[in-house]
């Protein structure tokens, strides 16, 4: 209890952990402590402490890791394959993976999965890059 863990928009995510704690009231104690303790990476990007004119105005992900690392192709979330190259992307067709034909579904489960893991790997990518910047 009591970690703290770092997210992207926190007023997104701890909307979704609200969410998750009145679908399963048994976590509901350990999830609303999660909650409690989240930090936005998206906080330095937003009050103007990091500013790069490539983010365009736009605080977003999708926004600020391009800005931050244009060489990168591995941080592009347009070199995904599968379908899933944004939020709205995997909110689609997480619910429709149920009523998948088997191959089709382990597709999308391996485009979602992409997905996650490039916006996980973004995280760690802009908390590297604040580090070096903050020093």
């Amino acid at each position: 209890m009591n970690v703290c863990t770092l997210a992207y928009n926190k007023g997104f995510e701890c909307g979704r952990i609200k969410e998750l704690a009145a679908m399963f009231p048994d976590l509901a104690v350990h999830l609303m402590n999660i909650q409690e303790h989240i930090q936005d990476l998206l906080t330095p990007f937003q009050s103007g402490y990091y500013y790069v004119p490539a983010m365009g105005g736009s605080f977003s992900i999708k926004s600020v890791l391009p800005a931050l690392f244009p060489d990168d192709p591995s941080l592009d979330y347009h070199n995904l394959t599968g379908g899933v190259q944004n939020g709205g992307d995997a909110m689609t067709i997480f619910p429709k993976i149920q009523h998948m034909q088997p191959a089709e579904a382990q597709a999308a489960r391996e485009a979602l999965l992409r997905y996650c893991e490039l916006d996980t790997w973004a995280m760690v990518k802009v908390w590297e890059r604040l580090e070096v910047v903050a020093k």
